[in-house]
């Protein structure tokens, strides 16, 4: 499963917006396997198993977007945190006694037959330094400004234009309009991110745009979990 693939800030914003009864649960499942395929967890169907994790205490799903060095989302146990590094990206469903963490992956039957496989793990308590929508919202501006800064300098190839109309930034019914800016923002900037190259550059142009890039990185995943958590504060969001 690629890092950039929307199957868990789908199922997050999804997810949410069905416990806050803005949608049905078809809905939501239509949604997270639009982009990712039929998805089951364990051997699960998603819907069976989303149901069931809402009679069991489901309260809420947060997103984790970890890179290596830095666990964003993340709080454990290792198992679990090394799974979701390795793939980019992890959904953690909060019920009242214990969280899971749910990591997905390819799942393939047979020469035709592709979707996905959510790996369930037990998950640590939900972390609570992580930005608020306000803070992410800043941190991406600024890093926005100093790549732009950085990189004015660094002569490079030119780079194809990523399509505006790339799937995984939209949000669902719910929350609060900064959110989908937010979100789409960051998802575009993504994109871009990924078409970065460092052919015809010197070793210290390669370096420079790095460190921008990193810095612009951590910005983008910190302001789509922040986006993806903020159903949970509409009026500090709004």
């Amino acid at each position: 499963m690629r890092p950039e693939s929307p199957v868990c800030p789908s199922l997050v914003a999804w997810g949410n917006a069905w416990l806050a009864g803005h949608v049905g649960l078809d809905e939501a499942a239509d949604h997270v396997e639009a982009v990712g395929g039929p998805a089951v967890a364990g051997e699960v169907p998603l819907r069976t198993y989303l149901a069931n994790l809402r009679a069991s205490g489901l309260r809420e799903l947060r997103l984790a977007l970890p890179a290596p060095g830095d666990p964003l989302g993340l709080s454990g146990p290792a198992s679990f945190n090394a799974a979701a590094v390795d793939t980019g990206q992890a959904a953690i469903a909060v019920l009242d006694d214990h969280n899971l963490g749910l990591v997905p992956a390819p799942d393939r039957r047979g020469s035709s037959y592709v979707g996905v496989r959510l790996d369930v793990h037990e998950a640590g308590p939900v972390r609570h330094d992580l930005p608020s929508l306000a803070e992410a919202e800043r941190e991406l501006s600024d890093a926005m400004r100093a790549a732009t800064e950085a990189l004015s300098s660094v002569a490079g190839p030119a780079q194809a234009r990523p399509s505006l109309g790339e799937r995984g930034g939209e949000l669902a019914p719910g929350y609060p309009a900064r959110a989908h800016r937010v979100s789409t923002l960051a998802t575009r900037l993504a994109a871009v991110l990924r078409l970065a190259d460092d052919r015809g550059l010197t070793a210290g142009q390669v370096a420079a745009r790095a460190h921008a890039l990193r810095d612009l990185d951590r910005a983008v995943r910190r302001a789509v979990v922040a986006a993806h958590h903020a159903i949970f504060e509409p009026l500090r969001s709004s």
